[in-house]
């Protein structure tokens, strides 16, 4: 029965490394649709939102379904309230992606983000890059100093975002309201998809240590 129930922890564990790979991959391309009015990555983006889903109900479903067999307890039972709340912040990542995908395609043909935003959006793009990919990291082999390290990796983030505020309000913002309002959504997009990572971060310390170090993200 023991064996059976580390086998079953052991799907789940690889469940959210899968969404991991899905969300880093979704923002990826849901940035190059953005930056290149790719009409074509961006659906692709929309429409691979449903598999990250699919993969949470997984999660869920197999957690619930272990602890009404098995009644874990201690770490056992720390572990699957950790699976249930990581895969919640994962998919939540998938549909900040999809939101930029969506951004993309409403302004089609034209890009959505003028040339002046390009370096902060791209820069953006590569925070939560790195930030998705330490997720992937942790999640595959828990280790609660790299996955603290995610609340530090976020500053740069949270610098860009204001720096995209000093652009969008300067007294020569040349492109109007429905553009600033646009890039406003998006630097909000990518902003929290940072802060789900934090919180994964935390979640996974939760897991080693026993400790909680949840933020207000």
């Amino acid at each position: 029965m023991r064996e059976e129930f580390r086998a079953d922890l052991q799907i789940v564990s690889q469940l959210l490394v899968d969404m991991a790979e899905g969300v880093r991959v979704a923002m990826r391309q849901a940035t190059s649709a953005l930056l290149t009015a790719d009409r074509a990555a961006a659906e692709g983006v929309v429409a691979g939102d449903a598999e990250i889903d699919g993969r949470y109900r997984d999660v869920e479903e197999r957690v619930c379904d272990l602890l009404a067999r098995q009644a874990p307890v201690a770490s056992d039972l720390r572990a699957m309230i950790t699976a249930l709340h990581v895969a919640a912040d994962l998919e939540r990542m998938g549909d900040l992606a999809q939101h930029v995908a969506k951004t993309a395609l409403r302004r089609h043909p034209s890009p959505a983000v003028p040339a002046e935003l390009r370096p902060v959006f791209t820069d953006m793009a590569a925070v939560a890059d790195r930030m998705a990919e330490k997720i992937g990291i942790v999640l595959a082999r828990p280790d609660a100093t790299i996955a603290a390290e995610l609340d530090s990796d976020d500053d740069p983030m949270d610098d860009l975002h204001k720096s995209l505020f000093t652009v969008l309000l300067g007294d020569d913002w040349p492109y109007g309201v429905e553009t600033a309002i646009d890039a406003t959504l998006l630097g909000r997009f990518y902003e929290r998809f940072a802060d789900h990572a934090v919180n994964v971060g935390e979640h996974v310390v939760y897991l080693i240590t026993g400790e909680s170090t949840t933020s207000a993200n």
